[in-house]
């Protein structure tokens, strides 16, 4: 055990991280050749496409040291604020921690962040400064700014640049030297922890773990204690590029367990892996449940793949495990899915997921946050509301808390002002402001999470010139002024398009969610108002003209009367066309919503 390394690579996006791995493996001669390509460890064509780490990644390398053999397990972390609980994950099965921060960037939101959660778990942090090759690097004032946020000395900090190789082989010298070797019994009964697994059409549900105390043989019975069931380890073995079956893994050491097993639903991430024989008492504890923030349906475009989209988002799951779901039914959409996500990039990864990994064509509706309601007759009972359609009558309702976030903004101080009007105009409050150097501010607002939900992320980018950096954490739950924001089409609800809305805000939101369906729904043959109403209220309306046949074209002259005849017959037709008439919603017009501002 003395020989085994586990180390993560924690960063803000772009810092490098996924280039410093593929340097690592270049380096220890994990790779050949032939397999050598950038980014090699993001193996999702969504992850190549968008240059963003979606799924942390891990991998086994091998590295000579003074004459001794090293084994070094990476894993791979996301970098967006949205997947922060893949890197909480990877935290858990590691020792120590690659701190990247890049030269010409410094420190960032996200940088800091996920340096906390490293902390708070013990890892050795070695902080490494990427991209000390760009012209605009700027090494000895990033290098200050690091010292000043972990406490370290100057020396301590490895140059490096991930495209060139500089600084490669000092990073794998520090995980010799610094990271701590894995404690743990080998001769202790089995204890492993779950930390990803991923479904295999062919072989089942492939489970990765780090073995804490004890070891696991092939063909052995092992027990998942959050199910109690029991199975056979079928195979084992390391994860290399290629998974590497093994007869033994043993204490400190990373690998892969294939049982067989064909149900999504019986792994858990974060559940403990022990002997059917000897038993541990209690399993791992330190694992902390997801908390989604941003909540929305998902429905199969046709009614009957329901339970195939099931099937999909447990397997999803599996992969996933922020992503949280249980059934629901619209009146306009039939049955779904109530899906809570960690964010809108997120939900955007998961349904392009869904549609490429499972050919599942779905409908998304209207993300929004969950609140919490409080009626006059019971004021101490509390209705969580997930879905507009839960909001109590407001003739009973006492009132509505909605879930607050700090939220943590570092900008440089030219764009102070656009990003305080920027919070200042989603309701939010300032409560701190530091400069951390002459260039770089701090910003921390207390901001409600549904105004975050949408667009805030691109408009702080767009407001900052891509240089602001955005990070938050949840505060609890705040009593504000909500009012619900149905929308009427041909006087019909629509459950899918409500929304719930801060009252100072509804008008202008009713409004443009009128304008934008206006131009989104294609003209029927009768004229079709869409209204938005608070309660019995019209807030807004618009009416999409009916296509017009001109039925008074073949009278040549004549009397009026005979025209009126007509006209009148065709309006009757109207008329009753509208009563059974039903309106079809495009896809776009309940993501439309999302795009208010543009």
């Amino acid at each position: 055990m003395k020989h085994i390394r586990n180390f993560c690579i924690i960063a803000h996006i772009d810092h490098g991280k996924s280039t410093l791995a593929d340097r690592l493996l270049d380096f220890t001669g994990a790779i050949t050749e032939r397999e050598k390509q950038d980014q090699l460890l993001d193996n999702m064509d969504l992850e190549r496409e968008r240059g963003i780490t979606i799924k942390s990644h891990a991998i086994q390398m091998n590295y000579t040291h003074d004459g001794e053999e090293y084994v070094f397990n990476l894993i791979d972390t996301p970098g967006h604020v949205d997947f922060s609980y893949e890197v909480s994950r990877s935290i858990a099965a590691c020792e120590g921690a690659l701190l990247v921060v890049d030269a010409a960037q410094s420190i960032q939101a996200q940088t800091i962040s996920n340096l906390y959660l490293a902390l708070e778990n013990d890892l050795e942090i070695i902080p490494v400064l990427n991209k000390v090759d760009l012209p605009s690097a700027n090494p000895e004032e990033v290098t200050d700014d690091i010292v000043d946020l972990i406490g370290c000395r100057a020396e301590e900090v490895i140059p490096a640049s991930a495209k060139t190789g500089l600084g490669i082989e000092d990073i794998l010298t520090a995980i010799v030297d610094r990271v701590p070797a894995p404690k743990g019994d080998p001769k202790a009964p089995l204890q492993a922890l779950i930390f990803d697994s991923v479904y295999n059409p062919f072989r089942g549900v492939e489970t990765y773990f780090r073995i804490l105390n004890g070891e696991i043989n092939k063909g052995q019975k092992i027990q998942f204690m959050a199910t109690g069931k029991n199975y056979f380890a079928d195979e084992i073995g390391i994860l290399r590029l290629q998974q590497e079956p093994k007869k033994t893994i043993g204490a400190g050491d990373v690998g892969y367990l294939i049982t067989g097993i064909k149900e999504a639903k019986e792994v858990k991430v974060g559940d403990t892996i022990t002997e059917s024989e000897n038993p541990i008492p209690a399993a791992i504890s330190g694992f902390e449940e997801v908390k989604p923030m941003v909540f929305a349906g998902i429905y199969p475009v046709d009614t009957e793949d329901y339970e195939e989209l099931r099937a999909s988002m447990e397997k999803l799951q599996l992969n996933d495990a922020s992503l949280v779901f249980q059934p629901e039914s619209s009146a306009a959409l039939g049955f779904g899915f109530r899906c809570g996500f960690l964010g809108m990039l997120h939900l955007e990864i998961i349904q392009e997921r869904l549609e490429r990994e499972f050919n599942m064509s779905v409908i998304t509706t209207v993300p929004n946050v969950s609140y919490h309601a409080f009626t006059k007759k019971e004021p101490d009972a509390i209705l969580p509301v997930n879905n507009p359609s839960d909001l109590p009558d407001p003739s009973y309702l006492d009132h509505v808390e909605e879930p607050f976030i700090k939220a943590t903004i570092i900008t440089k101080s030219d764009y102070v002002g656009n990003v305080m009007s920027l919070c200042i105009e989603k309701r939010g409050t300032i409560t701190n402001q530091t400069y951390l150097t002459t260039e770089r501010v701090e910003l921390c607002f207390d901001l409600p999470l549904a105004e975050i939900v949408f667009d805030f992320y691109d408009r702080l980018k767009t407001v900052s010139k891509g240089y602001a950096s955005f990070d938050y954490s949840p505060i609890g739950m705040r009593s504000s002024k909500l009012v619900k924001v149905d929308i009427l089409l041909n006087g019909n609800q629509v459950d899918a398009l409500s929304a719930l809305i801060h009252a100072d805000n509804a008008y202008n939101i009713g409004k443009k969610m009128c304008e934008k369906l206006r131009a989104l729904i294609p003209r029927q043959q009768f004229d079709i108002p869409i209204q938005a109403a608070i309660g019995a209220k019209i807030i807004s309306r618009e009416t999409i003209k009916a296509l017009r046949k001109d039925v008074t074209a073949k009278c040549y002259g004549g009397d009026i009367t005979r025209k009126r005849k007509l006209l009148e017959k065709q309006k009757k037709g109207k008329k009753k066309m509208r009563q059974v008439g039903s309106v079809e919603i495009p896809q776009q017009a309940f993501m439309a919503v999302l795009q208010l501002n543009d």
